[in-house]
């Protein structure tokens, strides 16, 4: 047997209706659509709880929330907390770059431009 400790959690996704809909319809059942006052709470009820291993948050959810709280999410690693782009903006290749760099230590830009 291994020694490894693994590690299953539960996804889940908090945004606008969009991003929330179109998560459901992939089958992910726990979403959440929030707003200004209740974004922070769900967003620190979720990570305290330790069932999750991937919490989705849109970019406008990003927006909602305190500079120390969104610190507190892009440093975690567990659970792991992505900010998705908002379908309207344009997609940069940063947001996914910075991921990289923190998540697998690897800097995508570093043989590129």
């Amino acid at each position: 047997m291994s020694s490894k400790k693994e590690f299953m959690g539960k996804i889940a996704v908090v945004g606008d209706r969009e991003l929330v809909f179109g998560y459901r319809l992939m089958g992910i059942e726990d979403t959440f659509m929030v707003d200004p006052k209740s974004a922070s709470k769900t967003l620190t009820n979720l990570m305290s709880r330790g069932e999750y291993s991937l919490i989705v948050v849109s970019a406008s959810v990003r927006k909602m929330i305190s500079q120390s709280l969104r610190e507190k999410l892009e440093s975690s690693i567990t659970p792991l907390v992505v900010f998705m782009p908002d379908p309207s903006s344009k997609i940069q290749e940063e947001p996914l770059a910075e991921l990289a760099k923190r998540v697998l230590g690897v800097d995508l830009r570093a043989g590129g431009k």
